[in-house]
């Protein structure tokens, strides 16, 4: 497990969730299938999953899923956790083993109750205290990490494509009544386990698209109250103002919202006396949690979802419905693999003051991944060639986007080389589908014994040739053989 910080890949990103009203729980299988559609969106460098209502059996307990470096480190912390909590079950979290997902680190569970001799001599209450705990660890021992922490709870996540990490975590397996997802296509910051969404504290959960530009200001007034942002993406910072404006300050979900996405003031100002007076009190008191850039985010909870656009809806989201289940994705291509049949979308415009709702009918079918053609995919050569001057034919089959071709000696001379508008006008190359199929002649009036190789150019590079990789060994001419000697009889 690399630390966040070592490296910096550039890479944008996929989001879905689904909650049932009926409390209904489902299994990792619908929203792990509703993310392939979104592939595309992220880049391999973290997906994950976070699941409500997973532990009924534990449902009165703190779930502390951990990243450790080695088993060292687990141990260490594993004295810590004693000191402060109950542990009631310790255990590795069940991975299924496959080649999309390597380097993984050491991941542990822990279902866990603070000590009430703790929480006395901190005056704190367990919620505060859990949070308290989490921010220690992640802080101060290296190589430890918590990345989740609520009641009947989990999240799920590694560097990997989401589909790949639901695969590793075996989320199948579970049965939750509310799942978020993510896949990772990071802007500014590496690809690691821990940087992977969703990023979560105590119950809540957080899963972004966008970029957060006011990050440093949130992150300079949140670090204020306790919170540590040590992972340098901006993502945590939101989870963190998330639980201190609900759980510290006791807004709810609305007001919370007025807050980190807040309506313009101009907007504001045509919003009814009782709504104007509330949303301008809200920005006034916390400017620095205003969530700027372009942003979706979905936040998790124990009984339900909050999904939240950036003002000028920069960033795709769509909510589906049928019913009992709601859906929210990056795409509706996403919600049409989870609700099949039919569902009522809908999407809010940019002024925040109206909603779009229609009806979406069938579902929508998955292809296989389409094979990448190769520029040439074969390469031979026949002809009569003990004689010269020879008649040679070179044979080439090769993509249809080849726009010429061209064959060298093994010593970098050039044999011939053939447009493919002369090809087609000596009636030499033949479309087959999606390639192209080359007989092209050539007369060798010199003896040559070696390798031919051949090259091409496409139209997206129409200046250079590109080695194909592809060689034939030839012999042609009459070959010369030396006279058998003869050696004397001996008597």
């Amino acid at each position: 497990m690399k630390p966040e910080g070592q490296v910096r890949i550039p890479s944008g990103c996929a989001i879905a969730a689904v909650i049932s009203k009926d409390g209904k729980r489902m299994t990792g299988r619908k929203i792990i299938d509703a993310m392939k559609p979104m592939h595309d969106r992220s880049n391999g460098l973290g997906g994950g999953f976070a699941a409500y209502g997973i532990y009924p059996e534990y449902k009165d307990f703190y779930a502390l899923h951990m990243f450790y470096d080695e088993r060292a480190t687990r141990k260490n912390c594993e004295v810590f956790l004693k000191e402060r909590f109950e542990i009631v079950k310790s255990e590795i979290i069940p991975t299924r083993k496959i080649p999309a997902i390597t380097d993984e680190p050491i991941i542990w569970r822990y279902f866990v109750a603070p000590l009430r001799s703790q929480l006395s001599a901190y005056q704190l209450d367990e919620k505060e205290f859990v949070a308290r705990t989490v921010m220690k660890i992640n802080t101060e021992m290296p190589g430890a990490y918590v990345f989740s922490s609520g009641k009947n709870m989990g999240t799920f996540k590694a560097v990997g494509f989401p589909e790949d990490v639901g695969e590793f975590y075996r989320l199948d397996e579970y049965e939750g009544y509310s799942w978020t997802a993510h896949g990772r296509y990071p802007t500014n910051t590496p690809g690691w386990w821990g940087g992977a969404h969703p990023f979560t504290l105590l119950d809540y959960s957080i899963v972004h698209n966008g970029e957060i530009s006011s990050y440093d200001a949130n992150r300079r007034f949140i670090e204020m109250f306790g919170y540590k942002c040590n992972l340098q993406t901006d993502t945590e910072v939101i989870t963190y103002i998330m639980d201190y404006l609900i759980r510290r300050q006791g807004l709810t979900l609305e007001e919370a919202a007025a807050v980190v996405s807040a309506s313009f003031w101009s907007t504001i100002e045509k919003k009814s006396p009782e709504i104007k007076e509330k949303e301008s009190f809200l920005r006034t008191v916390f400017p620095s949690l205003l969530i700027t850039g372009p942003f979706s985010i979905v936040f998790g909870f124990n009984g339900g979802l909050m999904a939240l656009n950036d003002r000028l809806k920069l960033r795709s989201m769509v909510v589906g419905e049928k019913d009992d289940k709601v859906f929210i994705a990056s795409e509706e291509a996403a919600i049409r693999l989870g609700i099949p049949g039919g569902f009522t979308v809908f999407a809010q415009k940019s002024d925040g003051t109206e909603t779009e709702v229609f009806y979406a009918a069938g579902t929508v079918d998955i292809a296989a991944p389409k094979a990448v053609m190769p520029p040439i995919q074969d390469f031979t050569v026949d002809g009569d060639l003990a004689v010269l001057p020879a008649s040679v034919t070179f044979h080439v089959l090769t993509s249809a986007d080849v726009t010429s071709v061209r064959v060298e000696n093994q010593y970098g001379s050039v044999v011939l080389n053939r447009t493919l508008e002369d090809a087609r006008a000596a009636g030499q190359v033949i479309s087959e589908g999606e390639t192209l199929r080359w007989t092209i002649p050539y007369t060798a009036s010199e003896a040559y014994a070696g390798e031919y190789s051949i090259s091409y150019q496409t139209g997206s590079d129409p200046q250079n040739y590109v080695s194909s990789g592809f060689k034939v060994q030839v012999e042609i001419g009459p070959v010369t053989t030396p006279a058998p000697t003869t050696e004397p009889d001996t008597p």
